[in-house]
């Protein structure tokens, strides 16, 4: 993204690209977070199904549309409509819960951050080492004029084909999970007794007959809104902002040059910083946090990943000193010898390397294991936790709705204050902490506050409360009182 703002005629300053950048960011949390509530409200209407296959068809449509920016005011508007298209997260929420019951259902949440995390990790490194393929890769697509013409096209073609396929497989395979019938309905397939049940039964059956549930009374979103609520959403918006900010500082951090504060990289080594911890996600979700989650509870789960993150934050932008060391093999032009050091260049099989650059790529492959292992426990564990707070399963949706929601704002904000932040940081070339080091610690201040704030969370969280609307009900009046 920092790249193809770059690239725009309209922006004139290098050092406000940071800013613009922000902004096509920004514009897309900003219209996913409006859309919400308006995704949902057609889900209960009209179906799961529906609603998610036309986001789907909206998401390939306006992928496409902005692979073939050419200014910046056509990456903004296609930006936009894409966050209207994603704006039904929630509604697949919601078809998950639906699908799943009390045997199956938190393991189910749980795998939504490791595809969200999955597809951020592996998508931003594809299209870091696809963009610009003419010059990356002149032997394939040295002689294409679309992509010399349009040379972000390629990693947004590719985006657009995955989800094209998910939608083809939407369309044949995916059944509707909401059944209406002027009264709440649940599938018998999850009432009747048919021997013990685990995570391993089937999450869809055959639907032979329907189970009315008993109506419960109205119960509205400021009963739900306990003092634990409150506070466990108040952490969700620190830690979520704070992962907002982070997110959009990496790639210009990593873009930005060495002598001012960044790594120097071209986009494909950007691509490479998230491959590094690609992998590591797929371990920590799927086998790691399951292990701990059982043996250690989510509540402490939570409070690991905040604790993990914040020194992260702190030592990122500490690799700009071995970058500003290393700067002249940092694109690998030439094999000289360590400046730092004061030893020759290391031989690879892919060329020779000084001790800097070396020593640079470990220590940014141990601090992104050292992020995604923050983020798998804390952004797995607040799922949970969230869905632990509510009353019963009957407000689910309500409070998944309102996680949603903090965390849609947050993401509006978070890429704003970084993108301003470290602009600010690079025009008045301040001393330490006000040098490129100041986003970063903005980012650092916000988790610590979170971390801090985790401990006065109690530990009734870690189990599902089992109550119904009468009881939350009779609660909120006893408090009013």
């Amino acid at each position: 993204m920092y790249k193809m703002v770059s690239e725009f005629d309209t922006i004139k300053d290098p050092k406000e690209v940071a800013f613009y950048a922000g902004l096509i960011l920004t514009s897309l949390s900003i219209c996913q977070t409006f859309s919400v509530m308006y995704w949902g409200r057609l889900s209960d209407k009209i179906g799961r199904r529906p609603v998610l296959l036309m986001g789907l068809f909206g998401d390939t449509v306006t992928t496409l549309l902005f692979g073939f920016s050419k200014s910046y005011r056509w990456a903004l508007v296609t930006r936009c409509l894409n966050g209207i298209c994603v704006g039904n997260s929630p509604v697949a929420k919601s078809a998950v819960a639906e699908m799943a019951d009390d045997s199956n259902r938190p393991r189910m949440m749980a795998l939504l951050p490791l595809i969200w995390n999955f597809g951020s990790v592996f998508g931003a490194a594809i299209g870091g080492m696809l963009a610009n393929p003419v010059e990356k890769y002149p032997r394939f697509f040295g002689d294409s004029v679309i992509f010399k013409e349009f040379p972000y096209l390629l990693p947004c073609l590719v985006s657009a084909c995955l989800t094209l396929t998910c939608l083809f497989v939407g369309i044949y395979r995916f059944e509707e999970t909401l059944v209406v019938n002027n009264r709440t309905v649940v599938p018998a397939s999850q009432n009747r007794q048919s021997g013990s049940r685990n995570e391993a039964t089937p999450l869809l059956r055959q639907q032979e007959e329907n189970v009315i549930v008993e109506q419960q009374p109205e119960v509205t979103l400021r009963q739900l809104l306990t003092p634990i609520v409150i506070h466990v959403l108040i952490t969700n918006s620190l830690m979520s902002i704070a992962a907002a900010m982070s997110d959009q500082l990496l790639p210009i951090f990593s873009a930005t040059e060495p002598r001012e504060g960044g790594l120097g990289f071209d986009t494909r080594q950007v691509g490479y910083t998230y491959f590094v911890s690609g992998f590591a996600v797929l371990y920590l979700q799927l086998v790691a946090y399951p292990r701990w989650a059982l043996k250690y509870g989510s509540l402490l789960c939570y409070q690991s990943g905040l604790k993990i993150m914040t020194p992260y934050f702190i030592f990122m932008p500490f690799l700009s000193i071995l970058a500003r060391q290393a700067e002249n093999t940092i694109l690998a032009l030439s094999p000289e010898k360590s400046v730092l050091l004061s030893l020759p260049a290391i031989p690879t099989p892919w060329g020779s390397y000084s001790v800097e650059y070396m020593l640079l790529w470990l220590l940014l492959a141990f601090l992104l294991l050292v992020r995604i292992t923050g983020n798998t426990l804390a952004f797995t564990s607040i799922n949970l936790i969230t869905s632990n707070t509510a009353p019963s399963r009957n407000y689910l949706g309500i409070m998944n709705g309102t996680q949603q929601l903090v965390m849609g704002i947050t993401r509006i904000v978070g890429p704003l204050i970084s993108g301003s932040a470290w602009s600010w940081s690079l025009k008045h070339s301040l001393p330490y902490p006000f040098n490129h080091h100041f986003a970063w610690l903005l980012c650092a201040a916000a988790m610590a506050i979170a971390s801090f704030m985790s401990y006065a969370i109690p530990d009734s969280v870690n189990k599902f409360a089992s109550g119904n609307a009468s009881t939350v009900a009779a609660n909120a009046d006893e408090r009013e009182e």
